[in-house]
């Protein structure tokens, strides 16, 4: 792979997906913001959030920790951020980075302070930013998500249960539905040279940022190039039985307005490559297919291979 590029480069999404996006970009360009979804309710995240009042801080982390670098200090310091006490106690199931980022926002009273303070300490090459400076919470509509009315649409609220509703999600919306943005996370996307939406949980890591006015308005109006990276597999509770060309259309069908220069694919994980060629066509976009999946067999983006293929996306526009 070629030199680090000049190039700023805004990653939307959340939790595992964009933690592998992150670990691949800041391997590729100079400038990297990662823009992360808050509203996880589930987990250290969401006991926190409950007690604190606060954003929750767990896709923040593993946003960090992915910025993290490969010397023994970033190794270090990522394992750190990432380690889960255990015990039978109070503190049990915690995650230290989720105690440190409240900590910090507790004595600062700032959330993009707090977070670059945290950046400083692991020397991540990156910026981490919430997408909204309001905890949210994910609504859904939701057909079956009774197993005995399999016709019923219902509204499931909470981004645990919208994740795990089992039936066929409709549609998603955010409360409150015009949240207060991040004006540091704004103003990055407006000056972005690339723009990524995903890899992640389609439905509540990475649909939900163009449910924010004012972000998905940044979306649409940025200079930069907009790149759509698909989910390998399928996922139980959010998108069992949706084909890739679906993916594309529940987003587009969220943001009707959405420009998007190029749709990436794993070459194993498009059934019907000509059908998503005519749906990514349609939306006036390139499709790429490479080989970007790990090569354990688990459902996860391989960061190294993922690098590569960004980086030949951003090489071609050179």
């Amino acid at each position: 792979m070629a030199a680090v590029r000049q190039a700023a480069v805004v990653a939307l999404g959340g939790g595992h997906g964009l933690h592998a996006s992150l670990s691949a970009l800041r391997h590729v360009v100079d400038d990297l913001t990662a823009v992360v979804t808050v509203a996880d309710d589930g987990g250290s995240s969401g006991r926190l959030r409950e007690e604190f009042g606060v954003l929750p801080p767990g896709d923040l982390r593993m946003a960090l920790a992915a910025l993290c670098g490969d010397d023994d200090w970033g190794r270090t310091w990522a394992r750190v951020l990432q380690h889960r006490f255990a015990g039978e106690g109070d503190m049990r199931g915690h995650v230290v980075g989720n105690l440190l980022i409240v900590s910090l926002w507790e004595l600062f009273g700032d959330h993009v302070r707090a977070l670059d303070w945290v950046g400083r300490l692991l020397g991540a090459s990156g910026r981490v930013l919430p997408m909204s400076l309001t905890p949210l919470v994910m609504t859904a509509q939701v057909r079956g998500a009774r197993s005995t009315a399999p016709d019923e649409v219902t509204t499931v609220r909470g981004q645990v249960e919208v994740a795990t509703s089992g039936g066929t999600i409709l549609s998603v919306a955010l409360d409150p539905s015009d949240p207060a943005p991040c004006p540091e996370a704004l103003a990055a996307v407006r000056s972005a040279d690339w723009v990524v939406l995903g890899p992640g949980s389609w439905f509540t890591s990475v649909i939900p940022h163009l449910l924010v006015p004012d972000l998905c308005r940044a979306v649409v109006e940025t200079r930069g190039r907009v790149v759509v990276v698909l989910n390998l597999e399928p996922q139980a509770g959010e998108t069992l039985g949706l084909e890739p060309a679906d993916h594309l259309a529940a987003l587009f069908e969220h943001a009707p307005d959405l420009r998007v220069h190029t749709v990436l694919a794993d070459h194993r994980s498009v059934p019907d490559r000509a059908a998503l060629e005519v749906a990514v066509k349609a939306r006036g976009a390139e499709l790429a297919v490479a080989d970007i999946a790990a090569d354990d067999g688990s459902p996860r983006h391989d960061p190294g291979k993922l690098a590569a293929a960004y980086d030949a996306i951003i090489a071609a526009r050179d």
